[in-house]
């Protein structure tokens, strides 16, 4: 069995620091926003170059503290992709604000910028490109439309952890980001949790309100706020995992390099000029899928669809999206398979399934 994901070996390289993170927490008796998570997020932002982090419980509550920390809520607009998970658009609701879903480009799966241009309105607010599968949307173009329509641009990151376009790392390009650490992640927790990453100090002041019930000090409320906030243990985790963020990184190119040089007869990855690839998922197109996957399966190798239908298209999202047409949107998601990636596979795991898919797609062209 090659099994589709695998989050043990992480376990068993960092045994160690993991455990001597946990023990440091354990022994500290402080589990809430206590030293660990001020840690991590001087350490993240560190990472990004240096601005701010303010730490959340997960990625969907991070993309809509972004939003409200702009005050982008009721009657306004926030273009994104149909082409995601659903969370994305779940925050965007949550807000209060109106998703407007716009296509692809066909090469890399991430937001057209020529779409976002022909969706804008006077009630468009915000910009939601999602950095998908390890690659960064193209900012450049992204960065003009905002500039020239005063957007907010905010960078979903939850699939790009040190991923770069032109250079300069996901979370870095826009005016804010949100970050997920999902376990299965790049950066991944050993649970739950999220992140948002700003240059602006006074934006993060006002997130460290909004994640905390809107408390200004202890029982001074100031604003409405959530309860949203990463705990000690996770921030512990995080830090251990932060550190060889790009090790790992590395890892996963290698693996997907195997993938690019043995595979036949699907369409690979594309890297868009000037991008690092970072290989969150690694997923190819193929016009037969479902057989491809079957066959798969039968030999023992795991898969998944990343997402098997856009989100207009989903059952909560019907009536609300009933007249979005996104044709290259549909075709792609009945074409799409995430093929076996993780830290720690073993390279001849993934020749075994590049020559298992080769195999089926050539016995398929004959059938």
């Amino acid at each position: 069995m090659i099994p589709f994901n695998n989050l043990n070996p992480i376990y068993d390289m960092l045994r160690d620091e993991m455990n001597e993170a946990v023990q440091r927490v354990l022994r500290s008796g402080w589990y809430i926003l206590g030293p660990e998570v001020e840690a991590f997020e001087a350490e993240f932002a560190a990472y990004h170059g240096g601005g701010y982090t303010v730490s959340v419980a997960n990625g969907t509550d991070a993309i809509e503290l972004a939003l409200k920390a702009y005050d982008i809520g009721r009657g306004d607009e926030v273009i994104t992709v149909s082409h995601t998970a659903q969370p994305t658009v779940n925050a965007i609701e949550q807000t209060g604000a109106t998703p407007v879903l716009v296509e692809v480009l066909e090469d890399t799966y991430t937001i057209s910028p020529a779409a976002v241009e022909a969706a804008i309105t006077p009630q468009t607010k915000a910009i939601i490109p999602v950095h998908l599968y390890g690659q960064t949307a193209d900012m450049t173009a992204l960065k003009q439309l905002a500039d020239k329509h005063s957007l907010i641009l905010v960078e979903d990151c939850a699939q790009s952890h040190g991923a770069k376009h032109h250079g300069a790392l996901a979370g870095t390009m826009g005016h804010i980001a949100a970050f997920s650490f999902y376990p299965t992640k790049n950066l991944g927790a050993f649970g739950d949790g999220g992140a948002i990453f700003t240059h602006d100090a006074n934006i993060a002041a006002r997130l460290k309100r909004l994640r905390n019930y809107g408390q200004a000090s202890t029982y001074h409320y100031v604003e409405k706020g959530v309860n949203s906030r990463l705990d000690e243990m996770q921030a512990a985790i995080l830090r251990v995992r932060l550190a060889h963020l790009d090790e790992h990184n590395t890892n996963r190119q290698a693996i997907a390099q195997i993938y690019n040089t043995a595979l036949e007869g699907v369409t690979r990855p594309y890297t868009a000029p000037n991008h690092e690839h970072v290989y969150h998922l690694y997923v190819i197109r193929y016009p037969h899928r479902d057989k491809l996957m079957q066959q798969l399966q039968e030999q023992g190798i795991s898969t998944k669809i990343h997402y098997p239908a856009p989100v207009h298209l989903q059952q909560p999202h019907i009536d609300t999206f009933g007249t979005t047409d996104l044709p290259l949107t549909k075709r792609i998601t009945e074409e799409i398979v995430s093929l076996p990636l993780y830290i720690g596979m073993k390279s001849q795991d993934a020749e075994t399934v590049a020559d298992a898919v080769n195999r089926i797609v050539a016995g398929l062209a004959q059938a």
